[in-house]
């Protein structure tokens, strides 16, 4: 099974089904349509739940649309989203990254 770790605060989010995507950049997990997860919260390496993957939909972070928040927690704006980003992966981080859209569901 694929592990995915949220921040104790989106853990939250999970649990209470407010989120139902995760954006990831730079997949070295191949996630795919069907993956079983196993969440995990980032801080404490706890597992909070598992979840299946129900669509994956992947394009440039600077082409994400209003849609692709759905499920998902929203920026400012499009600097806020890469500001975000960077923090987790880092300068290398431009609108032109692309970005997995993941949306699951808990099992």
């Amino acid at each position: 099974m694929k592990t995915l770790k949220f921040r104790s605060n989106l853990a939250e989010l999970v649990l209470k089904g407010e989120k139902t995507v995760t954006w990831r950049l730079f997949d070295d997990k191949n996630l795919q349509v069907g993956d079983e997860l196993v969440l995990i919260v980032k801080e404490t390496l706890v597992e909070f739940a598992k979840a299946i993957i129900l669509n994956v939909t992947e394009k440039k972070l600077g082409d994400v649309t209003e849609q692709d928040y759905t499920g998902h927690e929203k920026f400012i704006d499009k600097e806020d989203m890469l500001k975000h980003y960077k923090e987790y992966y880092g300068e290398k981080v431009t609108l032109d990254t692309l970005v997995k859209i993941i949306s699951f569901r808990l099992v």
